[in-house]
């Protein structure tokens, strides 16, 4: 499911050819005197990490090019912990270490199945940014300690999407997929009251973290589209001029229905063993659609 590969993962394409799952500290953050865990769960956010196998020994130079990844994907900073083979660590090789008591140290590192010799790489913030980080941060460690198999496929159906997502910006609600996505069923009572609970019929094929295809099941009723359309903050005047057709088709007795769209290109593109989908495609355009 979408929370669970978010859980575990920390992003809805995950690349399953290889463990390094994210763990939440932040209950055993809560009782450090660590000012930054502190700080960040104060504003309502969340410590998470993963601990990469036999890093330990990792130089200031490669702690720091971790640190510079987490920052470009919007992290104040990264928290690094070396481990000795008891599982403490020493203050002088980490800051964090310096205001952790051993305990706190050796809990954190058997929540994310770390031992001895290991590095656990810790984010603090709000979880959005922590999970893109500790994601981003899974991935090249994956890479840098050879873990993803470059002829193995792993292929995952993610499902149970959420049906809305809030904008910030705007103060509203928006869809997280499309606005025609059917919820689910047994989410259908909430839709007003709880719209961030509610669960899309959305799901999507990965494979090595990259999405291939993507679907939904449609609305097929008209009165739970409207509902939608207003949990959207459609107002129903703005409902009928801009989708009346839409919901005037529905009453005809549209039957259940949906699909899937596979992108064809991507899976060439893991097949050939490349990288880039621009290696795949005939005449591939820069980023700003220009023809090479």
């Amino acid at each position: 499911t979408y929370q669970e590969v978010m859980d575990r993962f920390g992003t809805d394409k995950p690349d399953l050819r290889f463990g390094l799952e994210l763990g939440d500290l932040s209950d055993i953050a809560a009782t450090t005197a660590f000012e930054l865990f502190r700080r960040a769960l104060g504003e309502g956010g969340r410590v998470r990490g993963l601990a990469s196998p036999g890093c330990a020994g990792y130089s200031k130079k490669e702690l720091e090019e971790l640190v510079k990844i987490a920052q470009s994907y919007g992290a104040k900073g990264l928290t690094t912990i070396p481990l000795n083979p008891d599982l403490t660590s020493d203050p002088t090789r980490s800051l964090a270490a310096r205001y952790l008591e051993a305990h706190q140290v050796a809990a954190m590192a058997q929540r994310l199945g770390g031992k001895g010799g290991d590095l656990l790489l810790i984010a603090a913030g709000n979880p959005f940014t922590v999970n893109r980080v500790l994601s981003e941060l899974r991935k090249e460690m994956g890479k840098r300690l050879g873990l993803a198999g470059p002829k193995n496929l792993a292929f995952v159906f993610i499902t149970g999407y959420p049906l809305f997502e809030w904008n910030e910006e705007e103060k509203r609600w928006q869809p997280a997929h499309h606005p025609l996505t059917a919820p689910y069923d047994e989410d259908i009572p909430i839709l007003e009251t709880a719209p961030e609970k509610v669960r899309a019929r959305h799901y999507d094929l990965v494979c090595n973290g990259w999405e291939l295809s993507s679907g939904s099941i449609r609305i097929h009723n008209r009165q739970l589209q409207e509902r939608v359309f207003r949990v959207l903050g459609y107002k129903d005047e703005e409902i009928e001029e801009r989708f009346g057709h839409l919901l005037e088709a529905l009453e005809f007795g549209a039957p259940p229905h949906g699909g899937i769209a596979p992108g064809i290109d991507r899976l060439v593109m893991l097949l050939a063993g490349e990288e880039n989908i621009r290696e795949v495609i005939a005449f591939p355009k820069t980023k700003s659609a220009e023809d090479h």
